[in-house]
């Protein structure tokens, strides 16, 4: 199976390639500095140079792959809200445009459990009411998109499967270090949960997105067993007195935070490898 990935030298592109070509597929990654992937193509992957700023650069990257699973995205939190949503939303679309023209046979989106709001009383669930003027613009960007792709599949036929992220951490992943200072300057509550997936999982749902059949046009959670609570988290990492507040008083929504991860159970037989943040402390796999 020919496959292309963007977003290959990001976070989860970095560790998820190296495992899709140890499983023996052809795998080529669109990159817009061939350089910086120098890794990655030691280890047989091919690039192809483009951007998805530059539409024009799509086709060329697509012609002749079986899927496309794609991964770039741009998040910021408070700043470059146009390159946000020109990244999350209009390449997003433009890829799977170009890669329907070409007759690619499958496209997996990567999503996030950041689309989920509060207040649903229960884990949130892949049908659960999302917001696309939700302010903050990595969200909006990524519904956005999601939905515009399912009615690619709904009125054209195109296979899509979206797969909405935890919070991904481990393999030496910086994830976790660089968002404990935001806890504090954002004032979370040391009760919220945090719902994680280590990339050993992140790898696994893919693949089994890609491999699936019968899947088109649907959204799967993936995350861990185990929601952690960021003071646990916080503490794990020695932080927690320096960051929360003693008097933070009750939470608000014990939900808030969590996925329901029974759909990608029933209908692909995913069981995480990683069932939680302690056993990947454990293993030394953080």
């Amino acid at each position: 199976m020919k496959i292309l990935v963007t977003g290959a030298t990001g976070k989860v592109g970095s560790r998820f390639v190296p495992r899709l070509l140890a499983k023996g597929y052809d795998v080529s990654i669109l990159v817009r500095d061939a350089a910086k992937a120098s890794d990655l193509i030691q280890l047989g992957a091919k690039a192809i140079t483009g951007d998805l700023y530059d539409p024009a650069t799509l086709p060329p990257a697509v012609a002749g792959m079986d899927a496309v699973i794609h991964l770039a995205a741009l998040f910021r939190t408070f700043t470059d809200t146009e390159g946000i949503i020109k990244t999350n939303r209009e390449g997003s679309i433009a890829l799977a445009q170009a890669a329907l023209e070409a007759g690619v046979k499958r496209f997996v989106f990567t999503s996030t459990s950041n689309v989920y709001g509060s207040g649903y009383g229960r884990p949130a669930r892949e049908d659960e009411k999302v917001d696309i003027n939700d302010p903050r613009a990595y969200s909006s960007s990524k519904i956005a998109a999601e939905q515009e792709l399912i009615a690619m599949q709904q009125n054209q036929g195109f296979d899509v499967r979206v797969l909405r992220l935890g919070f991904v951490y481990g393999d030496k992943d910086p994830h976790i270090e660089e968002s404990i200072p935001l806890l504090k300057k954002f004032k979370r509550h040391p009760g919220s949960r945090m719902h994680m997936v280590h990339h050993l999982d992140v790898a696994q749902a893919l693949i089994l997105l890609l491999n699936t059949e019968g899947l088109d046009g649907e959204i799967f959670n993936v995350a861990d067993d185990a929601p952690i609570t960021l003071y646990e988290l916080a503490d794990a990492v020695g932080n927690a007195g320096e960051i929360f507040d003693e008097a933070a008083g009750p939470l608000d929504d014990p939900f808030q935070g969590v996925q329901d991860i029974t759909k990608l159970r029933n209908r692909t037989g995913f069981r995480p490898l990683v069932p939680s943040f302690y056993t990947a402390r454990d293993l030394d796999i953080l």
